[in-house]
């Protein structure tokens, strides 16, 4: 995986994190994801953020939001803390930013502050297994990589991120995140993977959204934004999500 996953948190981190909420947009630990910034609040928040620890966390917005544009609108209390490993600012004045997940996050409560960005106070969520099911994890794991790959186009599937994918021998945990974001779920089911920690209920989960489809109904893939080190190649930058 990429040296940003590695990296984890900063010794220091207190639990106080910058939120950057958005209505369509979930992620997940193990994965890239490319953003445009350029509302005022969230240019202040990056600066920060590029001034200090480099993170950011994305929050998704909950169904309603439309009506509190000038409050503070319901978000998921489960969120995933994200690094910034590539900033490129353009000519008038907006950036264009790579988040890498890094953490999943529970929100223990928003903080009144000066910023015009919202803060909050987390607890770091970390993945676990039930005892009873360490014995099920391969076949787990293969399962999920089946289904994954029969929904892969054929023209796709031998490239060299997907062949990488499906032949690294990943964590469960770590797999259910990269399939979950890679495929175009609802954000409401997508938010739902994020908030759970245990791996085999987040298999399940995963599972039971997939398997009953059949194949004119299969959710199609993403543009791919988990490339483990994104070059300047032809399919440099991925897709960006506007704030």
């Amino acid at each position: 995986m990429g040296h940003w996953e590695s990296a984890g948190l900063p010794e220091d981190f207190d639990g106080v994190v910058r939120l950057f909420p958005l209505p369509n947009l979930v992620l997940f630990p193990h994965v890239i994801q490319a953003l445009h910034i350029f509302e005022p609040r969230y240019c202040e928040m990056l600066s920060e953020s590029l001034e200090s620890d480099h993170l950011i966390t994305m929050a998704l917005l909950v169904p309603g939001w439309e009506t509190n544009l000038k409050g503070k609108p319901a978000i998921g209390d489960v969120v995933c803390i994200g690094r910034i490993i590539s900033h490129t600012p353009t000519d008038d004045g907006r950036h264009n930013i790579l988040l890498a997940g890094i953490r999943r996050a529970r929100i223990i409560e928003e903080l009144e502050v000066d910023s015009s960005f919202r803060q909050a106070r987390v607890e770091i969520l970390r993945d676990y297994c039930p005892e009873e099911f360490e014995c099920e994890l391969d076949r787990y794991r293969q399962t999920l990589l089946n289904v994954f790959r029969s929904m892969i186009p054929e023209d796709a599937l031998h490239s060299k991120t997907f062949g990488e994918l499906l032949t690294q021998q990943l964590p469960l945990g770590i797999l259910t995140d990269i399939v979950g974001y890679a495929l175009s779920l609802p954000p409401l089911i997508k938010q739902e993977l994020l908030g759970e920690p245990n791996v085999v209920a987040r298999y399940e989960i995963l599972l039971k959204h997939l398997s009953p489809l059949d194949t004119t109904e299969i959710p199609s893939l993403k543009q791919s934004e988990f490339r483990e080190n994104p070059g300047r190649g032809s399919h440099f930058p991925p897709r960006f999500s506007d704030n």
